[in-house]
């Protein structure tokens, strides 16, 4: 989880909002991947996203059975079926999100039969402070510089 809070950090560098997600097979990253919404204008390019593009890449497969997640916002339903399609095993999270997370709120995608695969999900509230306090800040700032222009 602390590669992926660095992950996140990054991402403040191109304004993008403070999310990273890396990929884990056999104790080992496999892929990284930070929020480029606003760096590529595309919103699809979650940090969920680009790991998960990166790692299938890497191992040359479209699933990722073997391989565990770690993110450090709870996935929006986009991400949550993108991790479910690509049969990831583990889903950590650091902060949970009650407005937008796809897992615990709102679609809570996992909690219908629907999707053939469900992950198991992890809240790992150890790192969740962390995680929130950079999203409180970049949305702080974002109000703060909109007021001041």
């Amino acid at each position: 989880m602390k590669q992926a809070l660095n992950l996140a950090k990054n991402a403040l560098s191109h304004e993008d909002v403070p999310i990273g997600a890396v990929i884990v097979k056999d104790n080992k990253i496999i892929s990284r991947g930070e929020n480029q919404v606003q760096l590529r204008k595309n919103p699809t390019l979650h940090a969920e996203i680009i790991a998960i593009n990166k790692a299938c890449k890497k191992l040359g497969t479209k699933f990722l059975n073997d391989c565990d997640i770690y993110v450090t916002l709870e996935p929006c339903a986009m991400c949550a079926t993108a991790i479910s399609f690509a049969r990831i095993k583990n889903v950590y999270f650091a902060a949970a999100d009650l407005k937008g997370g796809g897992i615990t709120a709102n679609a809570r995608i996992y909690d219908t039969d629907r999707h053939l695969w469900h992950p198991k999900v992890h809240h790992m509230q150890e790192f969740s402070d962390e995680a929130a306090e950079l999203l409180k800040d970049f949305f702080k700032n974002k109000r703060s510089n909109k007021n001041n222009v």
